[in-house]
């Protein structure tokens, strides 16, 4: 009998596992890449004399351009390939950060980062890759592979974090970006493994001009613009985290290794939270299990917010982050395909995401701008908490699907 999680042979698609691994590695240097960025903030200033609050709003564009880009690319992905329009995402990353090594300005700093490696993450990040995944697998698996491909984007974290930091301590800011330009192009071959023409060519394949009409019809149904509102949140909290923890510690008095090791201890433990978020998703409604982490990720902050900043304390607090860090990912592609089916998964993951993306955007921006203006962060900690707490509300009240979503 034939593998159920194997395709035809004859429509030229790899099996399971196979673009399992591919869409994880390709999704760990995109992912791991974007995770330094908030280290390079103060050292890249300081090497350049770009201002921290342009870096700042660069990685804020960056957030944005993904989330207008993730509808697209994910529509790409469902039309030609997921794996083609991952290996041009490689060739934009690696471009962005090389256009900011080769002539940093401010200029470069928001093409570079804010324009050209948002669109290489929107192409080659986990929201892309993750649809060739949900495809490949069969339902019973389905969300256990996802997990799995969400996972291998936290093990470009906990590499690449520590690997950056060396790297700016040993030769700067400016030769570490290039280190990880190069680490960019590692996305290409990884990319032609993973699913390099669509995994069912007899499916009907929409056209770009049909998009609109998708997510005005997915966001007419309350759950589906439940679920999307819910996903703002997590994009508001992880956008900041991601770009200012290290900047908050360093104005706190914090040697500058715990902002690394934070960020690396992030991508550690959401291997297996990843995974096992996955697996949860096939047990219990994924709504509830978001809600479930978005609660305890706002508690985890109101704790970090409230009690005195310390070595041990910032620790535990990114381990508890990082078990649930991209949970979301897995828990949200497995919503989408049980209301929708995964035809169009890249699509509508895509238009959920792009709520996702604005929240990352006003999160990074807006705190960007907060830290250049009084110095400090404790405005904003509030409200990523309230921000939080609205979430958890959103996916407790979506029901589940009328109808069953079809499996192919």
């Amino acid at each position: 009998m034939r593998n159920p999680g194997a395709t035809n042979p004859g429509m030229g698609n790899p099996g399971i596992w196979t673009v399992v691994v591919a869409a994880a590695v390709a999704a760990s240097m995109a992912m791991g890449i974007r995770q330094t960025l908030g280290l390079f903030l103060l050292p890249l200033s300081a090497e350049t004399g770009v201002s921290v609050v342009t870096l700042g709003l660069a990685v804020a564009l960056h957030n944005l351009t993904w989330g207008i880009a993730q509808p697209v690319t994910g529509a790409l992905g469902d039309r030609y390939g997921a794996g083609r329009v991952a290996a041009v995402g490689g060739l934009l990353y690696a471009a962005g950060l090389g256009l900011v090594v080769l002539h940093p300005s401010p200029l470069t700093a928001v093409l570079g980062i804010g324009v050209l490696t948002g669109l290489g993450v929107g192409c080659a990040g986990t929201g892309s890759v993750i649809a060739a995944v949900g495809r490949a697998a069969p339902p019973e698996r389905r969300g256990s592979m996802l997990g799995l491909a969400a996972a291998g984007g936290s093990v470009g974290q906990a590499m690449l974090v520590p690997y950056a930091q060396l790297g700016m301590g040993w030769f700067g800011a400016v030769a570490a970006l290039g280190a990880m330009a190069a680490m960019a192009l590692l996305i290409v071959p990884a990319a032609r493994a993973m699913e390099w023409s669509p995994r069912n060519p007899l499916a009907p394949r929409r056209a770009l001009s049909e998009l609109p009409g998708l997510a005005r019809t997915a966001l007419r149904e309350r759950d589906f613009a439940l679920l999307t509102l819910g996903f703002f949140a997590c994009g508001f909290q992880l956008a900041f985290l991601t770009t200012h923890l290290p900047t908050h510690l360093a104005l706190c008095g914090m040697p500058p290794w715990l902002g690394a090791t934070a960020l690396m201890l992030v991508g550690l433990f959401n291997i297996p939270g990843s995974w096992l978020c996955g697996r949860l998703g096939g047990v219990i409604r994924p709504e509830v299990a978001l809600g479930a982490i978005y609660l305890v990720r706002s508690l985890a902050i109101a704790l970090f917010a409230t009690l005195p900043v310390t070595e041990w304390g910032t620790l535990l607090f990114a381990a508890v982050l990082g078990s649930i860090w991209l949970g979301s990912v897995p828990l949200t592609a497995a919503a989408i395909s049980r209301r929708f089916g995964v035809a169009d998964l890249g699509a509508l993951y895509g238009v959920c995401f792009f709520s996702h993306q604005i929240g990352g955007f006003l999160g990074a921006g807006a705190a960007a701008i907060l830290v250049e203006r009084t110095g400090s962060y404790a405005a904003f900690w509030p409200v990523m908490i309230l921000v939080g707490f609205g979430a958890v509300a959103a996916n407790w009240t979506t029901r589940g699907p009328i109808r069953a979503a079809a499996a192919a």
